[in-house]
């Protein structure tokens, strides 16, 4: 069996009011940033984001790494048509140089950011977890 995983964050747990409403607006975003998602009537996963129902809903910033400029603009516009709320459009933030970002407002009212570091360069794309599954 094969995970991969992040360098930071293992994983990340939304809790979302309206899954339905919260699984459009993340399958829409997410697939302009050429992330694959999995989901079933319980939950959605990403990668190291899993998405499922219930209270209290979270309140948080997420922060996904975009190709180029193109993809934060897609992703911004993509967000927007699925439901989102806008909270920064795209554009040059003074974070760092070369830091270009979005910002919307998921169905919850979470932070969502795609950003793109301009000439940084990722030294991996994950973390590969191998190991006997159980049984």
């Amino acid at each position: 069996m094969e995970l991969k995983r992040g360098r930071l964050i293992d994983h990340i747990h939304l809790r979302a009011r309206d899954l339905a409403a919260t699984k459009r607006f993340y399958k829409a975003v997410l697939g302009t940033l050429d992330i694959p998602v999995d989901e079933d009537d319980t939950h959605l996963a990403a990668d190291e984001l899993w998405i499922d129902a219930g209270e209290p809903r979270t309140h948080v910033h997420l922060a996904f790494q975009a190709r180029d400029h193109d993809a934060v603009r897609r992703f911004h516009a993509a967000g927007l048509a699925a439901g989102g709320r806008d909270n920064g459009e795209p554009g040059e933030r003074a974070y760092h140089p070369g830091y270009y970002a979005a910002f919307l407002f998921d169905p919850d009212g979470n932070n969502v950011e795609a950003v793109h570091h301009g000439p940084a360069q990722r030294s991996a794309d994950a973390v590969t977890l191998t190991f006997d599954a159980p049984g």
